[in-house]
């Protein structure tokens, strides 16, 4: 099966109801992408999906066949997406299992709202659990990727 992972081909030889999590860490080599729950209830598995986030863990490799898939590697290879800057100055991660999936939850969120008010923030991100329990500085993160974003295109 032919994936399209970070913007680069890949040749997989999976079975076309693996879960996309395992493709991606066992045969494309890509670690970021987490497991948490194996049942999309925590989203560490976060990835996007043609653009939109989506859980890896239960969904079918099969699924993603011809759509371009982005991992938390993908989202920025020297890690100056404004939202993996945000991160790092509002310092989030405290444990930092959850925080690959937090990040490509609001950058999904900010493509589509580059300007979201805490509710936006709270609802996009509702189904990110973080176990250390940094959702104020995660809220914040974002609020100051959006900073960020719009630095950049202005």
């Amino acid at each position: 099966m032919k994936l399209v992972v970070n913007g680069r081909a890949h040749e997989v030889d999976a079975p076309a109801d693996m879960p996309l999590l395992w493709v991606l860490r066992d045969l494309v080599g890509l670690t970021g992408t987490k497991f948490g729950c194996g049942m999309a209830l925590c989203g560490a598995c976060t990835v996007h999906v043609g653009g939109q986030p989506v859980r890896a863990c239960v969904t079918p490799v099969a699924a993603v066949a011809g759509q371009p898939v982005t991992t938390i590697e993908g989202l920025s290879p020297d890690g100056t997406h404004p939202v993996q800057r945000a991160w790092q100055e509002v310092d989030v991660v405290q444990c930092g299992y959850c925080q690959s999936g937090q990040i490509m939850a609001a950058a999904a969120l900010l493509k589509q709202n580059p300007a979201p008010s805490d509710a936006d923030i709270d609802t996009a991100l509702a189904g990110n659990l973080c176990r250390c329990g940094t959702y104020q500085r995660i809220r914040a993160a974002v609020h100051r990727a959006a900073e960020l974003q719009k630095g950049a295109a202005g």
